[in-house]
This record gives C-alpha cells, structure tokens and sequence, in this order.
C-alpha cells in the first residue's frame, strides 16, 4: 500500500506539471500572437507613410513644375468683387422713390 501512494501523487505531480507546462505554452505563444500583431501593425503603419510621404513628393513637384498662368491674361478684378461671388444686381422700382409732388 505504501507503493500505490507514491505513485497517485508522482501521476498527480505529473498532471500539474503538464497542466502547467501547457498554460505557460498558452501564454507564451498568445504573447507571440500579440508581438506579431503589433510588429504587422507597425510595418502597415509605416509602408502607409512611406506611400504618403512619395505621393506628396511627386504632387508637389508635379505643381512646381506645371507652367502657371501668366497674371497679364486675366482681366484685373473690379472693386471687391471676386471670382467666387459674381456680381448681383438689384432692382429698385422707380415709383418708390421718386415723388412727383
């Protein structure tokens, strides 16, 4: 009988050991999971700025180097009035104003 007790607790012993030798090889690889998330985040992040940072590049040359319009061919502007807000006119009935007394 005193054979039979060693070995329920070495079976027992061996089931917490494997119980936690699987949680630890849970967080380990959920730890790697997690790495490789934020290391696939960053690489889009930066690949994202990368893009951005040549496209501006190539807008900005591509404006610096477009011919611009000479000032001589437009037509000077007319007091205030600019080209977003066309001139309006009002019409203001004869009658009102003028007395014939």
């Amino acid at each position: 009988m005193t054979t039979a007790t060693p070995l329920s607790n070495n079976t027992q012993l061996s089931g917490n050991v494997t119980t936690k030798s699987q949680e630890q090889s849970l967080y380990q690889s959920s730890g790697a999971i997690v790495a490789a998330i934020v290391v696939g985040v960053i690489v889009i992040f930066t690949a994202v700025l990368l893009t951005l940072k040549t496209y501006n590049r190539r807008m900005r040359v591509r404006r610096e180097l477009e011919p611009k319009p000479s000032k001589a061919a437009l037509p000077p502007p007319l007091g205030h009035n600019s080209l977003a807000q066309p001139p309006t006119v009002t019409f203001i009935p004869v009658d009102i104003h003028m007395h014939d007394r």
